[in-house]
Parts: structure tokens; C-alpha cells; sequence
């Protein structure tokens, strides 16, 4: 692979992006919404201490959402819609090797989706100035940012490889996208509610029903003929039902872009539960890790006021779960190299068999 033809593809597709004026209304909209989001989170989360964590994390969340529904568009045409313009011949009979093209078409698929990062950077700094921010959280969330973009744009360009419409293009990698985001949640919350076990609750209570009207046994005076809550006697009772298993389908999640890019951030934990939206979705998919108890026990009578117990925090409650976003990463990249590698071959000439209709200069 030549550095210089490649420098040259990826400065070609970048010139006819840059000459669009539909790029900058994209660009201009999209600053425009993050000037909004900024001013209403600043103005909510004044109320209480940790906003900022909080408008980070929503500006990157929000980056990436709209990138993952702007990019497809910007790179489920680019082979396709040069063949369809005749101007992807050209480019095929000079010194450009078919890996060269759809290589390059692909990195500059990869820098236009970055734009949309660089328009949010004096966002995010204000944001990263409005308090302390853990540095390890602003490097890693912008890192599976910048990676998740790529992958995108891999998915899209190999599409418009593979397929010879660009409709059709990019309505592939809008499945794709919708698969890996809303897909991936769907199949999670269904498969967890399909594999239900059995489970028992047993419950211990005082026997409440032996308490005459207009009884209080908590009262510091009771009353006369009313018993104390220490006279009551305590009950056994038992519920039996079906509890959801979504420990078994948790590893769903793993390639939801959302789920990576909380799940390889380090969490920010504000006396033991999470401080920040990155935080609380990680937490959301290492708790459905953990199996279910299946005969969970409550106990009133140990203690009425409810003070002995010791409920363990969300901190807690994550010792001994694993983070899966480098598998999700691993399992995104493996589809978007497959698709890239499969539209290479696809454009490689001379070609032995086109789809019928397909333009070839």
C-alpha cells in the first residue's frame, strides 16, 4: 500500500465534502444543539454538586448518538455512488491499487465523523472547567469516541462496496447501527424476561392482623389494650414466583456502542453509588451480572426501625463483576474489517460478475 496514492484518495474525498454546503448546515445544526443541551444542563445541574460529570458525560453521549445517525450517510455512498457517477473508473485504471480506494474512502469517511467531535471540543471544555473532572475519564471517553466513529465509517464504506445501490447502502448500515444500539437492548430485555427461574421469598413479619383498630405498637404510649410491638408475635410467610435471568444475556450489551464507551470509562462513585451517566450505565450492566438470589429472605422482625441493616452500595454491589467493553470493541471491529475486506473484493478488477445494472464508467 502506498502512503502518497493513499494521501491523495483520502485529500480527494475530503475536498468534495468540504465543497458541499450541506456539510456545514450539518455542522452548524449540530453545534446549535449542543449550545442548547449546554445551557439547560448548566442551568439543571446547578442545583446540586456534580453536574459537570453529568454535562460531560450527556455531551459525549450525545455526540455519539448523532454521529451514528449522521455518519451513515456520509459513508454508506462512497463507492457506490462514485461508480454511479462514473467517476470511480477513473480513479480504478491509475496506479490506486482497489485496497488503496476503498482504504482511503474509508479513513476519509473516518475524519469527516470527526468534525462533529472537533465542533463539540469548546463544549466539553467548558464543561471539564466547570469543576474537577478525573482525567482518566475525558482521555478514555474521547478515545472509544474517536474509535466508535471509525467503526461507523467502516461499516458504511463497506457496504457501499458490497451493494450497488446507495439507498440501499446505507440503509444496510442504518440496520447495522440499529441492531448494535436499540438491536442489542430489545434482545437483552427479552431474553431476560424469556429465562425466568423459580424463586421463593420468604418473608418475616410481625402478625399485624392481631392488632385492634386504632392501635399503634410503634407509639411511645399505646394505649390501653394495645399491645407493644415487642408483645406481637412475628410470622412466616412465602411468595412464590419467577424472577428474570438477565445474567444470562447480559454479554448482549457488549457491543452496544453506548455500553462500550460507559463501560471503558472509570467509574466516578459519589459515596458509593455513581456520580455521572457513564457511570450509571456501567453499573446498570455490571449489576445484571449478578444471579439472582433464588430464595431472597426478609426479616422485620430483626429490626423495626429498619437501622440495623446494612444495604451494600452500588460500589459495592460491583466487586467481583467484569467490564466487557473491549469485547463489544473486539466484536464491532471484526464486523466492520469483515465488511471492509468483503467490499475490496468486491471492487477489485477486472471484475468477474456485476450485479445486473451496475455502471461501470
Amino acid at each position: 500500500m502506498n502512503l502518497h496514492r493513499l494521501r491523495t484518495i483520502i485529500g480527494i474525498e475530503l475536498r468534495q465534502r468540504v465543497r458541499s454546503v450541506g456539510w456545514y448546515v450539518l455542522l452548524g445544526i449540530f453545534a446549535a444543539i449542543l449550545l442548547g443541551i449546554m445551557v439547560l444542563s448548566l442551568a439543571a445541574f446547578s442545583l446540586w454538586s456534580g453536574g459537570n460529570e453529568w454535562f460531560f458525560s450527556l455531551v459525549i453521549m450525545l455526540v455519539l448518538l448523532l454521529v451514528l445517525l449522521v455518519s451513515p450517510t456520509l459513508s454508506g455512498s462512497a463507492v457506490n455512488g462514485d461508480r454511479d457517477g462514473a467517476t470511480l473508473a477513473p480513479v480504478q485504471v491509475t496506479l490506486a491499487t482497489t485496497t488503496e480506494i476503498v482504504i482511503g474512502k474509508f479513513l476519509a469517511a473516518w475524519i469527516s465523523g470527526l468534525a462533529f467531535l472537533v465542533v463539540a471540543v469548546p463544549f466539553l471544555i467548558v464543561s471539564t472547567f466547570a469543576g474537577a473532572l478525573n482525567p482518566g475519564v475525558i482521555v478514555s471517553s474521547l478515545g472509544i469516541l474517536i474509535l466508535e466513529v471509525g467503526i461507523v465509517a467502516a461499516i458504511g464504506v463497506g457496504f457501499s462496496a458490497v451493494v450497488a445501490r446507495p439507498i440501499f447502502s446505507v440503509a444496510s448500515t442504518y440496520l447495522v447501527v440499529a441492531a448494535l444500539t436499540i438491536g442489542t437492548l430489545l434482545a437483552f430485555g427479552l431474553g431476560g424476561a424469556a429465562l425466568r427461574t423459580p424463586q421463593v421469598t420468604v418473608s418475616r413479619d410481625v402478625d399485624w392482623n392481631a392488632v385492634p383498630t386504632g392501635c399503634d405498637p410503634g407509639a411511645p404510649s399505646p394505649g390501653a389494650g394495645c399491645p407493644t410491638y415487642d408483645e406481637l408475635e412475628c410470622v412466616e410467610s412465602r411468595s412464590y414466583g419467577e424472577t428474570p435471568r438477565f445474567d444470562r444475556v447480559w454479554w448482549l450489551l457488549a457491543a452496544n456502542p453506548f455500553v462500550i464507551l460507559a463501560d471503558a470509562t472509570p467509574p466516578t462513585y459519589r459515596d458509593g453509588y455513581p456520580s455521572d451517566l457513564f457511570s450509571q450505565i456501567a453499573a446498570g450492566v455490571r449489576l445484571a451480572q449478578i444471579e439472582p438470589d433464588p430464595a431472597p429472605r426478609y426479616d422485620a422482625c430483626a429490626d423495626p426501625a429498619g437501622s440495623a441493616y446494612d444495604y451494600p452500595t452500588t460500589e459495592e454491589q460491583l466487586a467481583g463483576t467484569a467490564p466487557s467493553w473491549f469485547v463489544g470493541l473486539l466484536l464491532q471491529a471484526v464486523v466492520a474489517g469483515g465488511l471492509l475486506w468483503w467490499g475490496i473484493s468486491r471492487t477489485r478488477t477486472p471484475a468477474k460478475r456485476l450485479p445486473p445494472g451496475t455502471r461501470i464508467a
